[in-house]
């Protein structure tokens, strides 16, 4: 038995030596654009979530050791990602979600749903992380908003979603600590957004090629007056052969570069998305666009399978007004007839930061000896650039 293990390791090895080579990635990082996918739609100036105004992202990615699993110490592939809807501040933002599969995890879904806000930073992260990333986001809010010990809502009810990386990671393992995710809110920033393996989605596994962290934006206009909507995807789901790139069939023609997985696992997958807008939007209404991010998912050729927990989170950075006394709120949002042009750009950039996930990430190993591949660029190339 011990020489079984011993030579299917060495085969293991000798596997990805092959498939490593015959795949090579180019060095530098590319989003889907960069390979000349055409999309539909404006996007903003980083095509980022974090072009719509004061939303921040922070990233805290652990890769540490190799070779076989031993619990608690390795390898270590994951992280956490932290999206600040308003910034470091504690103010509110209109809010509201929809599960298109609920095999997965959000907290803090009660409230916004029986209040449509939402306060404070959103976590994503693996399955098993949750609850840590949960406590360390509420003590950081406490420590930086609560005026005393009594008065401590500042710790709210944090919003962490999860995906599961245990094909690479050793989840059980329990990585991630408090200190990891205020590092990632702390150097949480505006502007360009690193994606792939990095963050929540350092783990991460999508169509069965190396997935993970992913984000695009659309600008639109709606009677004169311009708003920008960002998406941000943790794509950790669907099935090789359902892969679809603008239309093609991409999974079906590229058959290879199967990923070498000791025990393979007995579920799919899952994706979290975060949708933000500066569009004025009730909480009814920004449900609308949560469901609107399905469609996105389905263009990139997924059908939901049972065991994938697939929700999403929508929320508006455009607040009500109140009176001097707080007695009165009042909202001024967009009617139901003009929401098209919102809808259409949460399909949008759904669809694009799927997709790049895919193209930032690279071929990644874990534990046991676990490899999953990128989808290479060269190759996708080719596919979609072939004539009927």
């Amino acid at each position: 038995m011990d020489n079984f293990r011993f030579n299917r390791r060495l085969l293991i090895k000798l596997l990805c030596l092959i498939i490593g080579v015959a795949n090579a990635q180019n060095d530098t990082i590319k989003r889907a654009r960069d390979l000349g996918i055409s999309f539909e739609g404006v996007t903003g100036v980083n095509n980022s979530i974090t072009d719509v105004a004061g939303v921040e992202v922070g990233y805290k990615t652990l890769v540490e050791g190799s070779g076989d699993l031993i619990r608690g110490k390795g390898p270590v592939r994951t992280g956490v990602t932290v999206i600040l809807p308003k910034g470091k501040t504690d103010k509110s933002y209109g809010a509201s979600w929809f599960s298109l599969n609920g095999d997965g995890e959000m907290t803090g879904l009660p409230y916004i749903e029986d209040y449509g806000k939402g306060y404070g930073p959103i976590g994503i992260t693996n399955t098993n992380s949750v609850g840590i990333v949960r406590d360390a986001i509420g003590e950081w809010s406490f420590n930086k908003f609560s005026n005393s010990d009594y008065i401590d809502f500042a710790f709210g009810l944090p919003v962490v979603a999860e995906t599961w990386d245990g094909t690479l990671n050793d989840i059980n393992g329990f990585h991630i600590k408090k200190e990891h995710v205020w590092e990632a809110l702390d150097s949480s920033s505006g502007g360009k957004v690193m994606e792939g393996s990095v963050g929540g989605g350092t783990g991460m596994v999508c169509y069965e090629f190396k997935g993970g962290s992913g984000t695009a934006s659309r600008i639109f206009t709606i009677d004169s007056v311009q708003y920008t909507l960002g998406v941000f995807v943790q794509a950790n789901f669907g099935r090789r052969s359902d892969l679809m790139i603008r239309g093609i069939p991409v999974g079906k023609k590229i058959t290879d570069l199967e990923a070498i997985i000791s025990e393979p696992k007995r579920k799919d997958g899952s994706i979290i998305a975060i949708v933000a807008t500066d569009a004025p939007l009730l909480p009814g209404q920004l449900k609308l666009v949560a469901k609107r991010v399905t469609h996105g998912i389905a263009r990139t050729g997924t059908f939901s399978h049972s065991s994938s927990g697939e929700i999403f989170l929508a929320l508006s950075t455009s607040v009500p007004e109140y009176d001097d006394k707080w007695m009165k709120e009042q909202w001024s949002v967009v009617p139901k007839w003009k929401l098209d042009p919102i809808f259409e750009a949460t399909v949008q950039a759904t669809e694009e930061a799927i997709l790049n996930a895919l193209i930032a990430a690279k071929d990644m190993d874990g534990i046991n000896g676990n490899k999953v591949f990128a989808l290479p660029h060269n190759r996708l190339k080719e596919v979609l650039n072939e004539k009927d």
